[in-house]
């Protein structure tokens, strides 16, 4: 599939059928996320993949209710190793949810050209993620995605036209 049809193709999924994705395949999309670019190519992450189906219904209250988050086969937790990111972005900043982000974005796009659904998910709460899946002090969880098969098909939503978020030599 061409890449640019990949990016037409993602979109949000919030109802998936149970059936198991290929673990080749799951080795493919994650090697997306392993091969993104990163500030220094530090790759300051940790993906937690989280396939018990127990761990992915912990998940749903931590998500803010959001039951799709246990219909997927797979759900994957995108963190942050602080200690490990640079801290330099902007003169200032650390680039780990830059980082992490980017990766995630990688991973999220492999789905899609695998024929599979995912759901951005930054509605969490952070205590709860990080007790359901034992994250460490020093690692943030930045994002969740579900990855599964749809249910049924996602319907694309309104998009800003390019006019209205570009602009050229400065901001206007």
């Amino acid at each position: 599939m061409d890449f640019y049809d990949v990016v037409r193709k993602r979109l949000s999924v919030r109802a998936y059928r149970p059936d198991p994705i290929p673990e080749e395949t799951l080795t493919r999309i994650l090697e997306a996320g392993r091969l993104a670019p990163s500030a220094k190519n530090l790759q300051p992450w940790k993906f937690i993949i989280i396939t018990d189906p127990k761990q992915r219904e912990l998940l749903v209250p931590a998500c803010r209710g959001q039951k799709f988050i246990a219909e997927a086969p797979v759900v994957i937790c995108a963190c942050a190793v602080s200690k490990q990111a640079w801290g330099g972005m902007g003169g200032y900043w650390s680039a780990e949810a830059v980082d992490v982000t980017i990766a995630l974005e990688h991973i999220i796009l492999a789905a899609a050209a695998e024929g599979l659904g995912t759901c951005w998910v930054g509605a969490f709460i952070e205590e709860e993620v990080r007790k359901v899946l034992a994250i460490p002090e020093g690692v943030k969880p930045i994002a969740l995605t579900p990855v599964g098969y749809p249910a049924r098909e996602a319907k694309p939503r309104d998009r800003k036209p390019i006019s209205e978020i570009t602009c050229r030599d400065r901001y206007e």
